[in-house]
């Protein structure tokens, strides 16, 4: 399932960010291009760290920003950023933020299974640090295709 969402298309290595919310525009960005989500969404997603916090910080240098199906979801997509310079999201036991992956989510069900695939590759260490600070787009593909099933 990871490997059909995370193409070459949607993964952007080592970009150059000023703050959080550019680095969340450039996540949504990927999804808006191929029309997997549209501008509400991203809104949404800004929204929310401003309403809610950073709750989307969910490990150490790992943010996973989504929105609800409803404010612009037009497939079950996601998104994979690494950031050169790491950035601070408001989040004192996960900043700074290298790491971001964005999803959208059809429904409150049809994601689970990207999601356990994509928590079992963030709690593999040496493959989580290799896709933190890879500059290869073909070397993160197949550490990818190692943690889809």
């Amino acid at each position: 399932m990871l490997k059909n969402l995370l193409t070459e298309d949607l993964i952007n290595l080592n970009i150059e960010c000023s703050n959080w919310e550019e680095a969340i525009k450039e996540g949504t960005g990927l999804l808006m291009k191929k029309n997997f989500v549209n501008n509400s969404y991203e809104n949404a997603i800004l929204k929310n760290f401003y309403e809610l916090g950073p709750y989307m910080v969910i490990a150490p240098g790992i943010v996973l920003s989504h929105a609800r199906p409803e404010n612009g979801v037009n497939n079950l997509a996601l998104s994979l950023i690494t950031l050169k310079s790491p950035i601070n999201f408001g989040n004192e036991a996960n900043d700074p933020v290298k790491l971001i992956f964005t999803l959208s989510a059809v429904d409150n069900e049809g994601h689970i299974n990207v999601l356990r695939e994509l928590m079992d590759l963030l709690m593999d260490e040496k493959d989580l640090n290799l896709l933190m600070n890879s500059d290869n787009t073909v070397d993160v593909i197949k550490i990818i295709n190692k943690h889809s099933y």
